[in-house]
């Protein structure tokens, strides 16, 4: 009886195992994953966080040079990741409650979200290798 229900246990754990990965997948082909940074707003912002599991949010200003020097590297690596981290641009002038509820204090400045949460933030302008180095953790 024992040996029985066992075997009937590992079947059923299979079964769900084989459902649970199917849906995992259909999940991912059924998310557009953008090969160039989202424009951000305060209003967006969190359905982004939320849509994807990785998501990298430079925060930043027209007027900022730092800002717009980094601005090619995130377009690349946005390409580059394709299909493991979502790319967002964010403006801290026109999005000031964003900005305010995050606590940026410098730009440019990288929100890094991991499914759903806060998990590390970059701060200032760096050469593509490094800031990929950065990132490879996320990825």
């Amino acid at each position: 009886m024992t040996d029985e229900l066992e075997l009937i246990r590992r079947k059923r754990m299979e079964e769900l195992k084989k459902r649970y990965m199917r849906e995992k997948d259909m999940k991912e082909e059924s998310l557009e994953w953008p090969d160039k940074p989202i424009h951000m707003t305060d209003a967006d912002m969190e359905d982004y966080i939320k849509k994807y599991d990785t998501v990298i949010v430079d925060c930043w200003a027209v007027w900022c040079a730092p800002c717009l020097m980094i601005a090619p590297v995130i377009e690349e690596l946005a390409r580059e990741l394709k299909g493991k981290v979502v790319f967002g641009k964010l403006n801290v002038d026109e999005n000031q409650m964003t900005a305010a509820k995050y606590g940026i204090m410098s730009i440019p400045t990288l929100l890094v979200f991991k499914n759903g949460k806060l998990v590390d933030r970059i701060i200032g302008a760096m050469p593509k290798p490094m800031l990929k180095a950065k990132l490879a953790q996320y990825t």
